[in-house]
């Protein structure tokens, strides 16, 4: 730790914020970009049709979308905290600052935003990840993290998550999120399966894995949960404490799994009442009837031959001439 322009160990990295990250660029790049050929192509559906199809497209695209992002997001589980407390190691200088704590599956986001953002000759506002998926290593992050002097209320944050803490939470919190993890990409891949499927079209399997998509989503919340409901150590800046509560990803993935429950259901109720509102909803029905309607009479010779014998019942000087008609057919 040295100096920085005569004041404590200060650690001048700034890092995006918690709600932000990389891979959600790319996953809203790839979905909107099947959203805005979508678009394109929707002008060349005939009919009624065309409104069925948009809404199939865009609910599947919101599915797959959410599904991707809670994978990689950090706001499963949020809290917030106002508090007056030190601001470096070996100092008495307090701050009014605003500590957040932002838990995804694959680690810990502690930030610090000072109220206001300029105090002691210095910006507060810091934000920093803390990973415990596999292949990281959460005590080395956190021992470097000491020695870079990042803010007194940021470590002690982070000490509560370490493997040699009391509160003895680490594990629990590694182990569930990559099951959770796990579960959602089980989850994604059963969600491109149904959308195959419903394209060729077999629409009851369809909605089959669709259910299966659901129960994927919510086992994903059940895996969470165990480590939510794991007893944590209170996170005390003196007379206040930083309580959390379920984030947005949460709520968002229960949200899913419902609307994917709601829509295998769905299928299966109208593939066995009314299948043709279900082909209908599919743009099957036009289909059926375009293609019928392209057909001429050389390709349908029974019809033909019955509508010729019908007319031979009723004109018999011409059941001779409608009997060689029909075998030269």
């Amino acid at each position: 730790m040295t100096l920085f322009n005569g004041s404590f160990p200060f650690y001048p990295t700034t890092r995006s914020s918690p709600g932000f990250h990389t891979a959600w660029a790319v996953i809203i790049s790839v979905f909107l970009s099947g959203l805005a050929t979508s678009l394109l192509i929707l002008p060349g559906i005939r009919g009624k049709g065309r409104f069925f199809w948009l809404l199939r497209v865009v609910i599947s695209l919101f599915i797959g979308a959410v599904i991707l992002s809670v994978n990689f997001s950090r706001d499963w589980e949020i809290g917030w905290v106002t508090v007056n407390t030190s601001y470096k190691s070996f100092s008495r200088a307090v701050v009014n600052v605003d500590v957040g704590l932002h838990i995804g599956l694959a680690g810990v986001n502690i930030t610090l935003v000072g109220n206001p953002v300029s105090q002691l000759n210095e910006t507060i506002d810091y934000n920093e990840h803390f990973p415990w998926h596999p292949g990281s290593d959460y005590a080395h992050v956190y021992m470097d993290s000491r020695a870079k002097g990042l803010p007194t209320p940021i470590l002690y944050v982070a000490e509560k998550f370490t493997q040699q803490s009391p509160c003895g939470v680490h594990s629990q919190y590694r182990i569930s999120g990559h099951y959770t993890s796990l579960a959602l990409w089980l989850a994604f891949c059963t969600w491109l399966l149904s959308n195959m499927l419903f394209s060729m079209p077999v629409l009851l399997y369809g909605g089959y894995l669709m259910l299966l998509t659901a129960a994927l989503l919510i086992c994903s919340l059940l895996f969470f949960s165990v480590a939510r409901n794991a007893p944590l150590c209170t996170i005390r800046f003196g007379p206040a404490s930083l309580q959390t509560a379920y984030g947005p990803s949460f709520w968002l993935t229960l949200v899913t799994g419902l609307l994917c429950f709601l829509l295998g259901l769905g299928v299966i109720v109208l593939n066995a009442v009314q299948p043709e509102k279900l082909k209908l909803v599919f743009n099957l029905s036009e289909k059926r009837g375009e293609e019928e309607e392209e057909k001429g009479p050389a390709e349908h010779p029974q019809r033909d031959k019955a509508s010729c014998c019908e007319q031979a019942t009723l004109l018999a000087p011409l059941g001779e001439h409608c009997q060689v008609t029909v075998t030269k057919l």
